[in-house]
């Protein structure tokens, strides 16, 4: 890979239609997340249904090609729109819209959305053994109350407008990828003891973030104290440069002068209900620079303790 990638220094720490270490770490995650998420309360306000209803239509794209899900996948994530527990990092609020990009773009009602992604120094719940590359601290050593096996992982449900929000932080990476969240969208299922059984999954992708915001929140900790070679989205062996097309998320800044205070970011996902997506899409994925991941995934359900919600 390091002949397709462009090496890009770091000395201090991109939808659907077709993808604690420190306490000054902790305390932006904490006073972030209140003005990040100072509107995502778990009821929609009907305002807020009737605006995303009325702008599908002019963001629905042409029908998504599934991408890889990459080597760091984990059945039995939970319902719940909050997936941080704790992992320190620049608040993000994540909007997606699920429409049915074969029937006029008509919202997915009942879709369940899954995302994962790593943390903020490049580890993924159920692997936090593997190398992120470059040069990071253990993820034992984030000194946060995160479960080690369900962290940054879950569902959410799409209401009547197709629409579900989630609370986590921006990414980290690790190499050889760019900064990127994994998704699937499931039809046919259910939520049953806190995550969600049965169905199929009719899209797998990954959400992608433009490459001057994340080299910003880069430099931030706890980010900094990943450092090594970046791989930006031009480089990227999973990002085909379509834009939103391709899974490049819209981002808003909570704060424009203050990129700790976190981001706001949305993508119209159109996917078709009737199909089914294996996970083996286009996209190697990128396994970290020593192979295959060697951190031991939870074999049985996700643990109690971490409290799933709707």
């Amino acid at each position: 890979m390091t002949g397709n990638h462009k090496d890009k220094t770091i000395s201090r720490r991109r939808a659907l239609a077709v993808t604690g270490g420190t306490v000054a770490a902790g305390g932006l995650v904490a006073a972030g997340f209140q003005s990040a998420f100072a509107d995502t309360a778990d009821t929609t306000t009907d305002a807020d249904a009737t605006a995303s209803a009325s702008s599908t239509s002019s963001e629905c794209m042409t029908l998504m090609t599934s991408v890889t899900e990459g080597p760091y996948y984990l059945d039995g994530a939970l319902v719940r729109k909050d997936i941080t527990e704790g992992k320190a990092g620049v608040p993000l609020t994540l909007r997606l819209t699920v429409v049915d990009a074969t029937d006029g773009c008509t919202p997915v009602k009942g879709a369940a959305v899954e995302i994962w992604h790593c943390d903020a120094w490049g580890y993924y719940s159920g692997y936090t053994t593997a190398n992120p590359g470059g040069s990071a601290p253990a993820e034992s050593e984030e000194g946060d109350s995160a479960n080690d096996q369900t962290y940054l992982r879950g569902y959410q449900v799409a209401n009547a407008n197709g629409v579900v929000k989630f609370e986590t932080i921006f990414p980290g990476w690790y190499t050889p990828r760019t900064c990127h969240i994994h998704v699937k969208v499931h039809t046919g299922g259910e939520k049953e003891d806190g995550t969600y059984e049965g169905g199929k999954v009719n899209y797998t992708g990954q959400l992608f973030f433009a490459d001057d915001i994340a080299e910003e929140i880069f430099t931030l900790d706890p980010y900094a104290k990943h450092t090594g070679s970046y791989t930006v989205l031009a480089d990227d062996m999973v990002y085909d440069g379509g834009g939103a097309a391709s899974g490049l998320l819209t981002l808003k800044a909570v704060h424009k002068k203050d990129p700790s205070k976190g981001y706001k970011g949305s993508l119209t996902l159109g996917v078709d209900p009737d199909a089914e997506s294996t996970g083996a899409g286009s996209g190697g994925g990128g396994t970290p620079p020593s192979g295959a991941p060697t951190g031991a995934p939870p074999s049985d359900s996700p643990s109690p303790s971490a409290s799933a919600s709707s």
